[in-house]
């Protein structure tokens, strides 16, 4: 199979990357001018520079390939650019769509999120939950709710797609939660938010075995949620306490959080800064929960991710040795 993976050079695209070329696939990334490659390296793919809205560059890039991996995003939370993220993950995404079904690209795997389903409060859904929340809690929530919007209207009409909604991936590289991890080992981070806030987990790699069990098993138009499992922002730290005998960090009293991250959050816009805490981060600590069930990609895909507790475990073992 010759691919291109979109976003090549970033989290999850390099694990995918690294996966096609294992089964002896010859892969195509696309990237940026400025893209840093280091999680590139050693893979022996065919580099395409260009902006994800280039339709040249991504002609180019899908040339005799069957398969596109949609993974390039604009994620954050936060204090964002909301322009731009919606030209990357809305613009970005019915650029790629495009010119796969005009250059008759047999297969698009869509890699989404579990966020499209809005909260779901106590509420464990599947895939045919329908949203509730009439509202969105950040730009990143409604640019990749719109984008799957596009996607379903593609597949619709006719152009092969099947949409992957993971949970937070996690992996030993990974771009949010190691900075965490680097502070906890070193004995660092003596206070924490938000101690019963649930988190799905999915290991990055099981989220590549996934994609490319899509490639080959998924139905078009269909959604399978990529989700090992929860658990709470507490259990993860009684976990990790547990493990190296660290102290757990002490939960900060919420009115104080709240306090922190409204005060934060005008100086934030203000200077363009991301402060630790914002308006938006409080709001998903508190307020804003998705839970699911990942049935589904089990039985139709046959993926059989590692455990929550493994993939916490790894990024342990793998944070401590490096």
């Amino acid at each position: 199979m010759k691919a291109l993976v979109t976003g090549a050079s970033g989290f999850t695209g390099s694990h995918l990357v690294r996966a096609l070329e294992q089964q002896g696939n010859f892969v195509v990334g696309l990237v940026r001018q400025s893209s840093n490659l280091a999680r590139l390296k050693d893979c022996h793919l065919q580099l395409v520079y260009g902006d994800i809205t280039d339709q040249n560059a991504l002609r180019s890039a899908m040339n005799q390939v069957d398969t596109v991996f949609h993974t390039a995003a604009y994620v954050e939370l936060g204090i964002v650019n909301e322009r731009e993220m919606e030209r990357v993950n809305l613009a970005g995404t019915q650029a790629v769509l495009e010119v796969a079904q005009s250059m008759g690209v047999s297969k698009v795997i869509y890699c989404s999120t579990v966020g499209v389903f809005g909260d779901t409060g106590t509420q464990v859904v599947d895939e045919t939950f329908k949203r509730t929340q009439t509202d969105f809690s950040s730009a990143y929530d409604r640019t990749k709710y719109q984008a799957q919007q596009l996607v379903d209207q593609f597949a619709a009409n006719g152009l092969f797609i099947v949409s992957l909604l993971p949970s937070g991936i996690f992996g030993p590289d990974d771009p949010h939660f190691r900075p965490v991890l680097q502070q906890f080992l070193k004995g660092r981070l003596k206070l924490w938010a938000g101690g019963d806030r649930i988190t799905g987990i999915v290991h990055v790699d099981d989220l590549a075995a996934a994609m490319l069990l899509a490639a080959e098993k998924g139905k078009s138009g269909e959604h399978y949620i990529i989700s090992a499992g929860e658990l709470t922002t507490r259990e993860m730290f009684e976990l990790l306490s547990q493990e190296t005998g660290l102290p757990v960090p002490r939960e900060a009293p919420q009115s104080l959080v709240r306090l922190v991250g409204n005060l934060l959050d005008p100086f934030g816009r203000l200077l363009s800064w991301q402060p630790p805490l914002s308006r938006e981060r409080v709001h998903y600590i508190y307020d804003r929960c998705v839970r699911v069930d990942a049935s589904k990609a089990r039985q139709e895909l046959g993926w059989q991710p590692r455990s929550v507790l493994e993939t916490v475990r790894g990024m342990l073992e793998r944070n401590l040795t490096s």
